[in-house]
């Protein structure tokens, strides 16, 4: 058990990076929806789902690489980290040089209006730092330094937060001389309205900056190594990872850019297609909370894993971390469920955006198993087999690309809900089994598959069940999430008692 608090402690210490700047940013999620209509969200929806795609291939699956490779007897973690980072110094230039010259065609690719090709000049330039910073921050997490880490991620949260406020809100209220208007002549000089959401874009570019500036200990360690024979190993690890993460960038956010492809014309009455991409993208952000236990438990557990492998009770600290993490999330899953009327009132400012609320259960459910997924994930990890990785990746893939295909014209952003959680529980339930031939441990299924169910049907009957009145429906949902909680606790009590007594 004391293996797990390791885990759990190191956990909370990246979620505090994690949860406290996701939620700063998510706090921006009314400032959008106020400031900017569901089809100018939509621009910034779908060129994040852009850059989802390109942020794989930037680091190209070298951060699991150097964590493999420097957990490795007898490896020179220093050289290690000097040659992969010359590798992404090098990639990063290319990639990056590539995206500035093609920045007009890129900018009429993506539909995005002529004049604004800015846009894609500043993406290009958040994607090449932040593939700079990768490394370092993945030496970071190697060297246990949590609390480092979560410093310098939460400085350029906070600074994009802060300039995000200050565009969006400050400028344009003094322009109006709502606030401070003896401000107006030097805010006319920082200020053009004229950008618009581009601000967005241009906040994340400073922050990235900043990032790379407080990481300057880390980048003074580095030594510039190019030799392609110790390369080629590191390479052929990593490839299988990056195809694996393509694959999961398909499964994670092609949805946003198929959705005004494959929309029909007027399938919602008076909304362009770039409005429901924007509905769609507002209430995505609302599975955040499982996102934020997912991202904080992934920082934490990859090192962990690696370090554990060589254990020889490895296999049934791997079954209880998958079991407490369930059980966690179903209880986030539940709880957000029940009660998203509330969470959408509070952070979706317009109402065109609240029709967009059915999916978030089924956002959250799939967001669930994706994290189990990462958990089952380990036994390819450590049997260096990560091409099996890529092959469950793409199957997902095609599964996500097929169903969206097929449910979009038909039920249109809730078709791509269901898509999503029928890929993420595919994959899961794949990696499972090809796990229990590879490398067999024993993950208590059966009982996980039954609380999930159980958490399932609560929220299906909590939306069945909707009382008009207000505080009786509310009191209703309160309810359920109480009693699965206390079903939670009355029977999974005595297992805890008896695992801290190991």
């Amino acid at each position: 058990m004391s293996v797990v608090k390791k885990l759990a402690s190191q956990t909370a210490v990246y979620g505090v990076s994690s949860i406290v700047g996701r939620v700063l940013t998510y706090l921006l999620v009314p400032v959008y929806t106020a400031a900017f209509a569901a089809a100018e969200y939509g621009v910034v929806t779908g060129l994040y789902a852009y850059v989802s795609f390109l942020n794989v291939v930037f680091t190209y699956g070298m951060e699991t690489t150097f964590f493999r490779f420097a957990n490795r007897p007898g490896t020179d973690r220093r050289e290690l980290y000097s040659r992969v980072q010359t590798l992404l110094l090098l990639s990063s230039a290319v990639l990056t040089a590539g995206l500035l010259l093609l920045a007009r065609p890129l900018a009429d690719l993506l539909n995005i209006p002529a004049g604004h090709e800015r846009y894609v000049v500043w993406v290009a330039l958040i994607l090449g730092l932040d593939a700079l910073a990768a490394i370092p921050f993945a030496r970071l997490r190697l060297e246990n330094k949590a609390r480092k880490f979560a410093a310098i991620k939460l400085a350029s949260i906070a600074l994009n937060v802060a300039l995000n406020l200050f565009f969006i809100v400050l400028c344009p209220a003094v322009m109006r001389g709502e606030w401070l208007p003896g401000l107006q002549p030097l805010v006319a000089r920082l200020y053009d309205p004229a950008v618009g959401v581009g601000y967005v874009f241009l906040s994340n570019l400073v922050a990235s900056g900043l990032t790379l500036l407080l990481l300057w200990r880390e980048l003074l360690g580095f030594r510039f190594r190019l030799n392609l024979e110790p390369l080629r190993p590191l390479l052929k690890y990593a490839y299988p990872l990056m195809f694996m993460g393509l694959a999961g960038m398909v499964n994670e956010t092609l949805d946003r850019i198929l959705l005004p492809l494959w929309l029909p014309k007027d399938f919602y009455p008076g909304q362009s297609s770039l409005t429901a991409v924007g509905i769609y993208g507002a209430c995505y952000k609302l599975s955040i909370f499982m996102s934020l236990v997912i991202q904080a438990f992934r920082y934490a557990a990859e090192p962990f894993f690696f370090a554990q492998s060589t254990e020889k009770n490895s296999p049934a600290t791997f079954a209880m971390i998958l079991k407490w993490f369930t059980l966690c999330c179903a209880v986030i899953f539940v709880g957000i469920s029940l009660n998203v009327e509330d969470f959408g009132q509070l952070f979706l400012r317009r109402p065109e955006y609240l029709q967009g609320l059915v999916v978030v259960p089924i956002l959250l459910l799939a967001n669930l198993f994706l994290g189990v997924y990462y958990n089952l994930s380990v036994w390819f990890k450590l049997t260096d087999k990560t091409y099996y990785g890529t092959y469950i990746g793409v199957g997902g893939a095609v599964l996500t690309i097929a169903l969206n295909f097929l449910l979009i014209p038909v039920l249109g952003y809730l078709g791509c809900a269901i898509a999503t959680l029928a890929c993420y529980f595919m994959m899961a339930m794949l990696c499972w089994r090809l796990g229990e031939r590879h490398f067999p441990v024993p993950y208590p299924a059966l009982r996980l598959g039954l609380w999930l169910l159980g958490a399932a049907g609560l929220v299906a009957l909590g939306w069945w069940v909707q009382p008009t009145d207000w505080w009786v429906r509310h009191a209703w949902h309160a309810g359920l999430t109480v009693g699965f909680l206390l079903a939670l606790w009355l029977i999974e009590r005595p297992r805890v008692a008896a695992a801290a007594a190991v």
